[in-house]
């Protein structure tokens, strides 16, 4: 039996990209991946999900999807819902995988109404048993996707960093301070650039 596990990072966080992973186990790579130690990303530090990352991708099929914060608030303008977006994203990876792969289901985190992932879903994607749970993280194919979803979000956040030359913070409560800055240098148009625009905080720092 072959499965596919989905999981999303950077939905929370201010600056960076929203990031979606697929990844898929069967008995024996699930078998290999408790071994490993892979769990829910949110509970392993960064160096870990980095160093596990690598060693999913070495037994286990994968894709990411990986939304840029200047893609996402364009998007966001389209769908005026993160959970939509979320569904857009998750849709987009399960049609990626199962363009190349066959799985006998799917098993995603489940966020908002069910319907959002269903209406959402590509050509392949409507075909396939897609489970939605609370807390799939259980599953190992999810808890993989979300390591995977994780590092890749961590890497393209030291690379957007690198591009605007100052270091962007996790998270989204310590971030304001960062934001005025960014836009103290390069004016309010920089957030579509590094941040997910719709947050309160825009609203804050640019003082409206």
């Amino acid at each position: 039996m072959k499965w596919m596990g989905v999981d999303e990072s950077g939905k929370g966080d201010y600056f960076g990209y929203l990031v979606v992973a697929a990844v898929i186990a069967d008995d024996v790579t699930a078998a290999k991946l408790r071994e490993l130690g892979v769990k829910d990303s949110k509970v392993l530090s960064d160096s870990a999900a980095a160093r596990l990352a690598t060693k999913i991708k070495k037994i286990c099929k994968f894709d990411i999807v990986r939304i840029s914060p200047e893609k996402y608030n364009s998007l966001y303008k389209k769908f005026k819902s993160l959970n939509k977006m979320l569904a857009w994203g998750h849709a987009r990876v399960i049609e990626n995988m199962l363009q190349k792969n066959r799985v006998d289901f799917v098993v995603t985190d489940k966020f908002g109404e069910e319907s959002f992932l269903k209406k959402t879903l590509f050509e392949n994607g409507r075909k396939a048993k897609i489970i939605q749970k609370i807390r799939a993280e259980s599953d190992p194919a999810v808890a993989a996707a979300s390591v995977l979803a994780r590092a890749e979000f961590l890497r393209t956040l030291k690379m957007l960093s690198m591009e605007i030359g100052y270091s962007l913070p996790k998270g989204a409560t310590h971030v304001e301070e960062s934001a005025k800055h960014l836009v103290a240098k390069h004016g309010g148009d920089v957030l579509d650039f590094v941040a997910k625009r719709h947050f309160r905080t825009t609203r804050r720092v640019l003082g409206k």
